[in-house]
């Protein structure tokens, strides 16, 4: 029997530098976002080949990302996300130099998901009903807040996506990507 996904995933430098890689962090994305699949689905979906993406699932698999579901029949192998999210902080990577390292890699590569994801919402929303034009969009706000405070604000953040993650299934709803980004405008601390 499979376990239900966890809510988050503390990666440790070792995980960061495994999903560290493109084709890797877009299996994760894929699996969370569709639901389980096998590497010949996951390899039509990605424009890649099935032994590669095989070879990288069983990486992922390594850290706990994914896992095998019991789906699977002879050769077929059905692979499912096992968290609903993942993070880490500096602290977790601070004096890893290949950890940090993935964890610039990765957060650069999420920014550029999110504006790929972003642009393709603005490319298409006059497609959709005005109810979702209304609400899907971006908003931004300028806060003063001290590191702790920050900290608070973001597992604020957190319990808040959490109580809406436990929902699904009403008619209407879609899949949503919902991004925090938060940092200094300062280019140094004063």
């Amino acid at each position: 029997m499979q376990t239900p996904p966890a809510a988050v995933l503390r990666l440790d430098p070792h995980a960061l530098t495994v999903l560290a890689h493109p084709l890797r962090s877009r299996l994760v994305a894929a699996l969370r976002t569709d639901g389980p699949a096998t590497a010949t689905t996951l390899a039509r979906a990605l424009s890649t080949n099935s032994g590669a993406t095989s070879y990288h699932l069983r990486k992922l698999a390594s850290v706990s990302l994914v896992e095998e579901t019991d789906d699977g029949h002879g050769r077929e192998r059905w692979w499912r996300a096992t968290t609903s999210s993942h993070g880490w902080n500096e602290r977790d990577v601070e004096g890893h130099p290949d950890g940090q390292a993935a964890s610039d890699w990765l957060r650069r590569h999420y920014l550029d998901w999110f504006v790929e994801n972003y642009a393709r919402w603005l490319d298409n929303q006059a497609s959709w009903p005005l109810e979702w034009r209304d609400v899907g969009g971006a908003n931004d706000y300028g806060l003063r807040l001290s590191p702790e405070r920050l900290t608070a604000f973001v597992s604020e953040f957190e319990r808040l996506v959490e109580a809406y993650r436990g929902h699904a299934g009403e008619p209407g709803e879609e899949t949503l990507q919902v991004y925090l980004y938060a940092f200094p405008l300062a280019e140094k601390p004063s």
